[in-house]
Order: C-alpha cells, then sequence, then structure tokens
C-alpha cells in the first residue's frame, strides 16, 4: 500500500473516531457547552488542554522554524513552553475560583461594566480569527499533499468536521474529541522522532539523539555536522544565534505573556469540579505538552540534517518522489538559474535556487528520512489532529463570546437557555464560514498569524486578568483604557513593520530594536501603565467587587487559618 492508502485509512479511523466522541457527547445545555458542565476529571482536562495548546503552530511550525533559525529558534521553545506555567500557576486556579465561562465574561464581572465586556469580546474575537485562520491553511495544506486534493477542497473538508464536532458536542464534545486527538498527535510526533534518533545516532530516546555521536562510526556529533553542513553553504552555525539579547528577551515574554492571555486556552480550567482539579489538570498538561517540546528541538535537527544532504547539489532528474510531490503544494520551489540541472541551495539570494518553506519540515521529516509509509501518514493524521483541535476550542471561545457574552449579557438578558444554546450553534456556524474564508483566501496577515495572535492576546487580555485578581483597587476606567491602548499600540506596529503600513520600516527603525514578534512586550507595559494611571485619577471599584477579589485568592478551606 502507498501513502495515500495508509493517509485514506488512518485518517479516515481517526476522523471516525472524533465524530463519534461528539455524538456519544453532545451537548444538551449551555453549561455542557460552554464548559463540559464543570465535571470534566483532571487528566481527560490535562490531555484535552495539552491537544488544544499544541496546535499546528506547534506541531508543524515550531520545529520547521527552529530547522531554518537554529539558535534563535529556541525563543518559541522558552516562550510557549514558559507561558504555559506561568498560566497554570498564576492565573488558573484563580479564575476557576471565579467561576466565569468565558474570559470576556471575567472581564466584564470582574470591571463591572458592559463596555469592559464589548472590549473583551473585541479582543477575544480578533485573538481566536487571527489564531484559527492558520490552523485552517494548515488543515489544507496536509490535505493537499497527503490526500492530493485541492488546497480549498481540504480547507472545505476540514471546515465540516470541525463544524460537526464543535456545533453538536460544545465544550463537552471538543473535551472528549481533545483527548483522543491528543494521543493522536503525540504518537505521531514521537514515532519519526524514534525512528530517525535510532537511524542517525542508534539513540531511541530523541531529545538524547540529537546531542549523541553519529551512528556511522565517524565520531562526529550530530550538531557538529549540521554546523559544518550550514557553514559550507553560506548559513550561520546552527548553534550559534544572530538575535540581539533585547529581542530575544522581548519575543520570549511576549510569547509567555500571550500565551498565559489566550482565550481557547484559559476557558479549559473552567470545565473541572473543582479548583484543586484545576491545579491538577494545569500540572498534568504541562507534563504532556512536555513530551512534544523536548522532542522539536531534536527533530528541527534530523529534518534540516536530512534536507540539506538530500537536495544540496544533487541533480534534479534524481529528486525522490516526495521532493516532486511537494513541489505540486508550492512549499518547494525550483528556480534553475544556472541551467545545470543540480540544485544549489545556498544561503546567498542571488545564487540559491531553492526555496523551501518552514511548515513543510515536520510533514516531510518521515519522507526524506524514507520511513515506512504507516510512518508518513500517520504524521498526517497527527498533523489534522492538532490544528483541528485548537480550531474546535477557538471556535468554541468565538460562539461563546457572541451567544453568552455579547447576546446573553448585553443585548437580550432574558434570552431562554435553549435559545442561547441555538444562539452560540449558529455563532459557530457563522464562524467556521469565517475562518474557512480567511483558510481558502488567506489576508496579508495570515503568515504572522502566530506573532500578532499572542501580541495581541499579551497587549490587551494579561494586564487586565493578572490586576484583576491581584489588584483589588483596579477599577473599570483603569482596565478599559489600558486594553484599549495596549492592543492599538500591538496593531499601529504590526501593521507599519510587518505590512508597511504607516509608512513601514526596516529592522534599522524597529522601536528600541524590538521586532514585531517581541512588541506584545512592549504593549503590554503600555497597558499596565496606562490602567494604573488611569485608576489613580478615577473612582474606586464598589466594595463588593473588592471583596470578590479578595475573596477567589483565599484557597477553600483556609477561612479559620486567615481569620476570614
Amino acid at each position: 500500500m502507498g501513502v495515500q492508502n495508509w493517509t485514506y485509512i488512518i485518517v479516515g479511523i481517526t476522523f471516525t473516531l472524533y465524530i463519534g466522541i461528539a455524538i456519544w457527547s453532545r451537548a444538551g445545555s449551555t453549561k455542557e457547552f460552554y464548559v463540559a458542565g464543570g465535571g470534566v476529571s483532571p487528566l481527560a482536562n490535562g490531555m484535552a488542554t495539552a491537544a488544544d495548546w499544541m496546535s499546528a503552530a506547534s506541531f508543524i511550525s515550531m520545529a520547521g522554524i527552529i530547522s531554518f533559525a537554529g539558535y534563535d529558534g529556541a525563543v518559541y521553545l522558552m516562550g510557549w513552553t514558559g507561558g504555559y506555567v506561568l498560566l497554570a500557576l498564576l492565573l488558573a486556579p484563580y479564575l476557576r475560583k471565579f467561576g466565569k465561562f468565558t474570559v470576556p465574561d471575567f472581564i466584564g464581572d470582574r470591571y463591572y461594566s458592559n463596555t469592559a465586556r464589548l472590549v473583551g469580546v473585541f479582543c477575544a474575537l480578533i485573538v481566536s480569527f487571527t489564531y484559527v485562520a492558520g490552523q485552517m491553511r494548515g488543515v489544507g495544506l496536509v490535505f493537499s499533499r497527503f490526500l492530493e486534493v485541492d488546497i480549498n477542497t481540504g480547507v472545505i473538508i476540514g471546515m465540516i468536521i470541525v463544524l460537526f464536532y464543535a456545533v453538536l458536542g460544545g465544550m463537552k464534545g471538543i473535551t472528549y474529541t481533545q483527548v483522543a486527538q491528543y494521543c493522536v498527535l503525540i504518537f505521531a510526533f514521537m514515532v519519526p522522532a524514534i525512528f530517525i534518533s535510532i537511524q542517525m545516532t542508534g539513540n531511541p530516546i530523541p531529545q538524547l539523539g540529537f546531542g549523541s555521536k553519529l551512528a556511522d562510526g565517524s565520531g562526529t556529533y550530530l550538531l557538529d555536522k549540521l554546523d559544518g553542513l550550514s557553514t559550507d553553504l553560506g548559513f550561520a552555525e546552527y548553534t550559534e544565534g544572530s538575535k540581539s539579547m533585547i529581542d530575544v528577551f522581548a519575543i520570549t515574554l511576549a510569547l509567555m505573556v500571550g500565551t498565559a492571555g489566550l482565550p481557547h486556552v484559559i476557558v479549559r480550567f473552567f470545565t473541572v469540579k473543582r479548583v484543586k482539579d484545576a491545579r491538577k489538570s494545569a500540572g498534568l498538561a504541562l507534563l504532556l505538552i512536555a513530551l512534544l517540546y523536548t522532542v522539536a528541538p531534536a527533530v528541527s535537527v534530523f529534518a534540516r540534517t536530512n534536507l540539506i544532504e538530500t537536495v544540496s547539489n544533487q541533480s534534479y532528474a534524481t529528486m525522490p518522489e516526495w521532493f516532486k510531490k511537494w513541489e505540486t503544494t508550492g512549499l518547494i520551489v525550483f528556480d534553475d538559474k544556472n541551467n545545470d540541472g543540480h540544485i544549489q541551495y545556498l544561503a546567498d539570494p542571488i545564487k540559491n535556487e531553492l526555496i523551501v518553506d518552514n511548515d513543510i519540515m515536520v510533514l516531510a521529516n518521515p519522507e526524506i528520512a524514507q520511513l515506512p509509509d504507516w510512518v508518513i501518514a500517520l504524521v498526517a493524521a497527527g498533523a489534522l489532529a492538532a490544528a483541528l483541535s485548537t480550531a474546535a476550542g477557538l471556535l468554541l471561545v468565538i460562539s461563546s463570546s457572541v451567544s453568552h457574552d455579547l447576546i446573553k449579557k448585553m443585548i437580550n438578558p432574558n434570552i431562554s437557555e435553549k435559545g442561547e444554546l441555538i444562539a452560540a450553534r449558529l455563532a459557530a456556524v457563522v464562524a467556521v464560514c469565517v475562518a474557512g474564508y480567511f483558510g481558502i483566501n488567506p489576508p496579508g496577515f495570515v503568515a504572522a498569524t502566530v506573532a500578532l495572535a499572542f501580541g495581541l492576546a499579551a497587549a490587551s487580555f494579561f494586564p487586565a486578568i493578572i490586576l484583576g485578581i491581584f489588584y483589588k483597587k483596579m477599577n473599570k476606567e483603569g482596565a478599559i483604557a489600558g486594553m484599549v491602548v495596549g492592543i492599538l499600540s500591538m496593531l499601529f506596529y504590526m501593521l507599519k513593520f510587518k505590512f508597511d503600513w504607516f509608512g513601514g520600516g526596516g529592522k534599522a527603525d524597529w522601536w528600541f530594536g524590538i521586532s514585531p514578534e517581541g512588541f506584545g512586550t512592549i504593549a503590554m507595559i503600555i497597558n499596565f501603565i496606562v490602567s494604573i494611571v488611569i485608576m489613580k485619577f478615577t473612582p474606586e471599584p464598589p466594595q463588593d467587587v473588592q471583596d470578590i477579589v479578595e475573596n477567589i485568592r483565599i484557597p477553600n478551606g483556609a477561612g479559620e487559618a486567615t481569620g476570614h
């Protein structure tokens, strides 16, 4: 059987499993739709959180970024992993104790203002739509390569699958589907990594393999070999960084605080019964996430080494089948500038004849290494699981923001539970259609989707949530002003330096030497400053709100010890 047949079988089995789970766990109430009834076990929630967190960006793109950026790509590992720790320790238990369904719900109630709620809805929608557009595009790319359908057809198939289990099951269906998707994606990521680690170094543990000596008996370390291959082609040494320290710090911090402000991850902690369970599931999710994140650097090294050895100065006519098939997707482009029939893969953009998209590295890695067809198909199923799990979580954030925060809380407070559930499902249908449209017709910012989404979350939600939990004097005026100024600052900087609006500008024009990917840190600081300054000149929050803030910081059962 070929790769395509194996892909049909494995993807077909996993999709049948997801749809079966959605039917079995369909939501019958708004509480089940929004937070799975609040009765999910810590283990199931930990697995679902890990799947929700590890999107197509983690599964497909992160190792690809590290493959091409080398040491500089480590900022994504540090930022995203550190951000999850920040979320688990600083926010999850307190938000769970506050007991609201959504982040805009927390913002609206904590800051006793429908204006604050509206700003929260706006931020949640922008963050979620920018993030989900990339997921849908990832689904289309996987389908277009492995099922050999048009990329637009691939996006539409993904839309139908996500729509089915997100609309039918709500958070209850998504939670148990994500448990299955975690198992699929982690198995799909680990199996080829173990195969290739044994193949290249003889070590079955990828985390150790990429720091080991080659299995060819030369005594050369794998990383030393990759450094040599890179410098021979004019690239920088793989293990050397080129970013300035302030930019590394800014990007890492922006990704960390952006992570801690992502609404689709935060809402997962509302699905468990108790605050204690929120802490447990956060810890379990961190362990489960670490499995993929500690293997990603190894996959990056394996893929980069194999790619260079396979294509550099080789005859185009003798390129293996995988190369020709990826060419049809447009993610590998060969331009024979000197008409000699050989591929010149070089750092010099004038002489270079090969353009390789970062996003193919994980997907093509098993093919480049000539692994069995079923392993190649398994990676396709894992990539789909990663993209679909996050897409479903984001679509639920969008639908709940519209139905619960906008319609129920602001437009029609007397809407029945059945009416609210219908509104949530209709909102999910519209959200899937919009996400699908962006997947088929990507706007200019899709290439920077992840940076924009994390930057916006850092600039808007993180300060409002942190101050809302830990500073009882923070009032609505300060929070609203901070969120608005923060998000507008981030949007301005991204549009100016990423997309050449407002006169554009190059690297030399960056403020403080910080790239657009790292500017979320500056926008977050601006948010904090504006929030606190405005708060100083406006009335204190009502006493009952201050009491709520005091209460959510006191552990359950601590009343006698604290005298409260």
